[in-house]
């Protein structure tokens, strides 16, 4: 008998929720085949079976909260193997010219997977059956790109996004409709633990920080002008699209080493002051919002800054993203100007003491010289940390961002 545990789940995450099993009693299971999936506050996990074997006994059920090393479930070795393993004992110990046995006798792992049936869809991904079950898809819809024409999670997250008219399906499983008069109706859906999660962190946010909010607004006619001039030879080059997350990631690294504090945390009685950008991206999923992390932003240049920001966009999008990938940062973007938001207060994510918010770029009438003219205007908006970061400081840092993308041949020689 077999015990299988929670794996380490990565810095500072010491429990998840066990959300979903893919066996059941007395199923079959194979070496590395997915056994259930855990939901931690960031990440997704999937469990594999550490052996070929029968699962015996399942110790913690569906919605169960789990801490690291806590006992999942039981298998029991199968016994065609068993039987293989003490047969090949027994002819390393005999010596070679007692060895017999007869060719039906022989038993060998390839001979076992012969004689063992196995379903075809239990080579695909456990994520992508429930994510094809979710979406009333067939394993025939999907062409798997994975070994040996394994299904994997993102090849269903593809076919999703090229159909048009596919038709997501609601979870029901942890959700209770009740039907009232006439046609009307409520749901009570059970939160997931990222939105648990998620609903904690900003609330202690709000709670903890004196957060205080400053506006400025960029035109963006020579990041839209450069952009359009190189974007068709930088991607033949890099390999990548030029798009405008990488120009605010560098006149934002700019702004805080001359703002340091907007760049700090607060721990105890002591102020930390970051050496380094750690830039989170805030980006949002099905599953809710999650900030992946460019470390060392300050260091990358405008195609290892937009390959990161694609690389990392994608990951969060397909629910692939590693507990690592989120950890460490000390300031965040968050573009709210991709759902059409004109002007927002983004909160901050702690314990960072800055947040800036872009929003949507519209053309609007600006007097430049004093003429009036249209330009493609947008807001920004930082939010801080009043304890750590003055008003000062924080208009500072949002005016050397506005000059940095208003002129940005600002961010070639550092001014």
């Amino acid at each position: 008998m077999i015990q299988v545990r929670v794996p380490t789940l990565g810095e500072s995450v010491t429990e998840a929720t066990v959300a979903t099993w893919f066996k059941k009693i007395g199923d079959p299971i194979a070496i590395d085949e997915m056994m259930c999936e855990l939901e931690t506050d960031k990440v997704t996990v999937e469990v594999p079976s550490p052996i070929n074997g029968i699962l015996g006994k399942i110790i913690s059920g569906e919605g169960t909260t789990v801490a690291i090393g806590a006992l999942l479930a039981e298998i029991t070795e199968d016994a065609l193997v068993q039987q293989t393993k003490t047969r090949n004992e027994q002819e390393i110990i005999k010596p070679p010219e007692q060895s017999t046995s007869s060719a039906i006798d022989d038993v060998s792992v390839e001979n076992l997977d012969i004689q063992t049936p196995v379903d075809d869809s239990l080579k695909n991904a456990p994520s992508a059956i429930k994510l094809m079950a979710e979406n009333s898809l067939l394993v025939g819809d999907v062409e798997g790109t994975g070994r040996d024409g394994r299904v994997m999670k993102e090849d269903v997250v593809t076919v999703l996004n090229n159909s048009a008219a596919t038709t997501v399906l609601p979870d029901m499983s942890s959700s209770t409709q009740v039907e009232s008069q006439g046609s009307n109706t409520e749901e009570r859906v059970k939160m997931t633990r990222l939105r648990k999660t998620i609903a904690e962190r900003l609330k202690k946010s709000q709670n903890t920080s004196a957060m205080l909010t400053t506006y400025n607004e960029v035109d963006m006619t020579e990041v839209m002008d450069l952009r359009a001039k190189y974007k068709s030879s930088f991607e033949t080059k890099h390999g990548v699209k030029l798009g405008f997350m990488s120009f605010f990631v560098k006149a934002c690294c700019h702004a805080l080493f001359e703002i340091p504090e907007v760049n700090s945390e607060i721990d105890g009685e002591y102020i930390i002051y970051k050496k380094y950008v750690n830039m989170g991206i805030a980006t949002g999923t099905p599953s809710g919002l999650v900030v992946p992390v460019i470390n060392n932003a300050e260091t990358l240049s405008f195609a290892e800054l937009e390959k990161k920001i694609s690389e990392k966009s994608n990951k969060a999008r397909e629910g692939l993203l590693l507990i690592e990938d989120m950890q460490g940062g000390s300031f965040t973007i968050s573009n709210g100007g991709v759902y059409g938001s004109l002007m927002s207060s983004p909160i901050l994510n702690p314990p960072q003491s800055g947040i800036l918010g872009m929003h949507k770029i519209q053309d609007r009438p600006v007097v430049i010289d004093g003429k009036i003219e249209i330009r493609p205007m947008m807001y920004l908006a930082l939010t801080y940390d009043h304890r750590v970061v003055d008003g000062k400081g924080a208009v500072t840092f949002l005016v050397r961002v506005k000059d940095a993308l208003e002129d940005p041949r600002r961010l070639l020689i550092d001014l």
